[in-house]
């Protein structure tokens, strides 16, 4: 459910993280000398940004397979898995302040017909894979919620774009209802591809391993101004 809008990206971490992911990736990209600081979470949305109008995070429709899930933070991993040179289990601590933080204005866009406009938070899903060294065997990314959910894309797709594990919505932390700790910010995608409350992450060598509305029909790709329904 996103339509790909304009959006700024602003580097929140000066530290720089080696990686091993595929030779043709491209480097992160550096905010210019103009870019606008990142501030800290507050306590209250914030309903614009730059001049763009946001949505609240109460614009959205409750339409998840099990409900809202209740992640305890004390106890959260993020596993990474499967075709990587190095697995490795996150808490939600070291995924917020281990790596490099970003942001940016992208629209939510549902098969249900409704929107959002959000100004997300968080970090780089390529990130993340670089940090556990993607194997050239690996050709799909298998996202997991806390509810069972999955959803899946090709490695490239984290290498051609952006794309980000958000922790943050309008300034302040996700909230529990909209993916907790983590949702991903699945660009161009429709709704169903946007991951909630992720806790792992799995490299595989099927090019097409689907997911829960995949395998009940819907097109793997998920592609904005494509048919939904079958490729």
């Amino acid at each position: 459910m996103t339509r790909g809008a304009a959006y700024t990206i602003a580097l929140v971490a000066v530290m720089l993280l080696a990686g091993c992911g595929p030779d043709t990736a491209p480097e992160p990209p550096v905010p210019g000398p103009t870019t606008p600081a990142v501030t800290e979470l507050g306590d209250v949305e914030v309903t614009e940004y730059e001049g763009e109008k946001l949505d609240s995070s109460d614009a959205f429709r409750e339409n998840s397979i099990a409900g809202p899930q209740y992640v305890d933070v004390a106890t959260y991993e993020l596993d990474v898995s499967g075709l990587v040179d190095d697995p490795a289990t996150y808490t939600y601590s070291e995924v917020t302040s281990g790596f490099p933080g970003y942001e940016k204005v992208v629209r939510l866009d549902c098969v249900e017909g409704w929107g959002a406009t959000i100004l997300w938070r968080g970090v780089l899903v390529r990130d993340i894979l670089d940090r556990s060294g993607v194997r050239p065997d690996a050709l799909s990314v298998v996202f997991t919620a806390a509810d069972g959910y999955t959803t899946s894309f090709p490695v490239t797709y984290f290498y051609d774009n952006d794309i980000l594990l958000a922790y943050s919505m309008n300034g302040v932390t996700l909230p529990r209802e909209r993916g907790f700790p983590f949702q991903l910010v699945a660009e161009d995608k429709w709704g169903y591809k946007w991951c909630k409350w992720v806790v792992g992450i799995e490299l595989v060598a099927d090019e097409d391993p689907g997911g829960y509305w995949e395998d009940r029909g819907y097109s793997n790709d998920g592609d904005l101004g494509e048919s939904f329904f079958g490729d």
